[in-house]
């Protein structure tokens, strides 16, 4: 019981942190790990906890997405459900002793993304993209971007804003909007890969859910109050020191 009431608070506040900055599961996922949750399980049923609030985000940005944004990014769908899935069936085919491995590497690029992403969509922005061209790079970075996501997600939101910035959108919660639905996509190819395979603890995501839920909405409501630049710097020093603690202890992965 007060592990899965640490998991609730813990799934709460990464909620909220998703709701107005992201990197929710910088929080999430070390704690399942903590807990004695193995590390591939603990990365699949972070995915399937965090899930349903994803699925709530895109209901609450649905009217900022118009019918040209939609069209624009059918082409990334159908990268994204392809893409999870991949990523997904990567995970399925890798050992813990091999994830643990890979860990501190992960979480260094993630961390790296969430630092310097928002220059690199400014960068982006600027530059001259249309046509075809646009088109199909934009596709082939989303299928990468979401092959990344179903394996592991960490900084996968702000890779698809740099990514939006190649089709010439420039709306940010219009690309909030369509970032929500296509990493809902993502996550939901992922996680049902993972329910297939028996590697989703269902006790445990069940009360992620929840407790994701109820932090994204506290945390709607509490965007308005609080700087979203203050909470950015709580999530950047919470990832660097998750970074550099397993890349100095790698086994208590």
């Amino acid at each position: 019981m007060t592990a899965l009431l640490l998991l609730f608070g813990t799934a709460a506040a990464g909620g909220a942190l998703n709701s107005v900055a992201g990197g929710g599961s910088f929080i999430v996922f070390p704690t399942l790990m903590f807990t004695g949750t193995p590390p591939v399980l603990a990365n699949a049923t972070t995915a399937a906890g965090l899930w349903p609030a994803s699925v709530s985000s895109v209901i609450a940005y649905r009217k900022s997405i118009s019918k040209e944004a939609r069209r624009r990014a059918l082409p990334l769908v159908i990268a994204s459900l392809v893409g999870g899935t991949a990523g997904a069936v990567l995970l399925l085919r890798t050992s813990d002793v091999t994830f643990v491995k890979l860990l501190p590497w992960l979480l260094l690029f993630a961390t790296l993304v969430f630092t310097f992403g928002k220059s690199i969509s400014t960068r982006l922005a600027k530059a001259k993209t249309a046509g075809t061209l646009a088109v199909i790079t934009a596709t082939v970075a989303q299928l990468v971007v979401s092959t990344y996501g179903g394996y592991f997600g960490g900084g996968m939101g702000i890779m698809m804003l740099a990514i939006f910035t190649l089709l010439g959108m420039e709306n940010i919660h219009e690309m909030n909007g369509v970032k929500n639905v296509l990493g809902t996509l993502i996550n939901g190819a992922a996680v049902t890969a993972f329910a297939i395979a028996g590697l989703v603890d269902w006790r445990v995501a069940g009360t992620l859910a929840v407790g994701a839920v109820v932090g994204g909405y506290v945390g709607a409501s509490l965007a308005r109050r609080v700087s979203v630049a203050y909470v950015r710097i709580l999530v950047l020093v919470l990832a660097w020191s998750l970074t550099i603690f397993f890349f100095a202890k790698p086994h208590l992965g």
